[in-house]
């Protein structure tokens, strides 16, 4: 299976971007560097988990480090696009590793509030000082010569942002690859028709612009693909082509009531709300997580 990809840069002021497949929780994390100096950003880390042990690793994570390494880069960032329902981010790890500040969308204070509430958990600050940046959309941001630009994309999340990073976008939870269609908007927080709106926004940049979702599920058992342009998503993404807003949000709402939560979700949010930092040891050393029973709806017993 192909875990990894590398999409040249296209000219000056343009990235180079490394794609890295996490096979277990279908996502892709990126490296995206500037060829004139060696400047780059981390987007959307994988911190491993495995659910049933319990266990938590940073082979991914180090994967990124050791191509960093490799390239002679320099990390100027570590930007996550929203707290994450499938995994665990590495943000806090790798900014233990690298220095490099850590970044996310200004909007995840109210993420923050939403999941204190649901996990009861009254001293978690909800201000997000977990991260070191908190962007607003329009900021504009460097990876050494190379403009960032945010974009607000709500809808998959209440804090959801694409980054603008020369000819490329990273899209997270919004399109997936053309063959597939888009992302669900049924996580607490989530909108169908703020996601229409995020997705109207990516897909007014210029048809050439390369576009990097966050996820990839194979479907028909092909190889994973992650890149895609805004023209080809435009003419044939199953979900857009020929579809109006009304269309959309009645597909999106239908399928979404089929589908059931990620089971990565109650586990992954305590830690990504608070910028991928694990739980503060207790007895003898031990981190633990701590799950609300009865807490979201939707179970999907079949």
């Amino acid at each position: 299976m192909k875990t990894f990809a590398r999409s040249a840069s296209t000219g000056k002021g343009t990235p180079d971007v490394a794609g890295f497949f996490d096979p277990r929780t279908f996502s892709v994390q990126y490296i995206v560097s500037d060829p004139a100096t060696q400047a780059c950003a981390i987007i959307d880390p994988v911190l491993d988990f495995d659910e049933k042990s319990g266990a938590t690793a940073t082979h991914h994570a180090d994967e990124l480090l050791a191509y960093v390494a490799e390239h002679g880069l320099r990390v100027e960032w570590i930007l996550d696009t929203h707290p994450h329902a499938d995994h665990f981010s590495a943000a806090h790890y790798l900014k233990q590793k690298t220095g490099a500040p850590t970044a996310i969308g200004q909007r995840v204070t109210e993420v923050q509030a939403l999941w204190q509430e649901i996990y009861h958990w009254p001293d978690m600050p909800t201000d997000g000082r977990q991260w070191d940046t908190l962007f607003a959309e329009g900021d504009t941001f460097a990876i050494g010569e190379l403009e960032g630009r945010v974009m607000f994309s709500p809808g998959h999340t209440l804090a959801s942002i694409t980054y603008v990073i020369g000819d490329a976008a990273f899209i997270h939870d919004t399109l997936f690859q053309p063959d597939f269609g888009t992302a669900r908007a049924d996580f607490p927080g989530g909108s169908a028709e703020a996601l229409w709106h995020s997705i109207q926004g990516i897909l007014s940049l210029p048809d050439t612009t390369r576009l990097f979702t966050g996820h990839d599920y194979m479907p028909d058992g092909r190889e994973p693909e992650w890149q895609s342009s805004v023209a080809q998503q435009r003419a044939s993404n199953p979900h857009l082509a020929g579809k109006h807003q009304t269309d959309y949000v009645a597909l999106r709402n239908k399928r979404d009531e089929e589908l059931p939560m990620p089971k990565l979700m109650l586990h992954a949010l305590q830690v990504n709300t608070c910028g991928g930092r694990l739980p503060e040891p207790e007895a003898k050393g031990k981190r633990y997580l701590k799950i609300p029973l009865d807490a979201l709806g939707g179970a999907k017993w079949g």
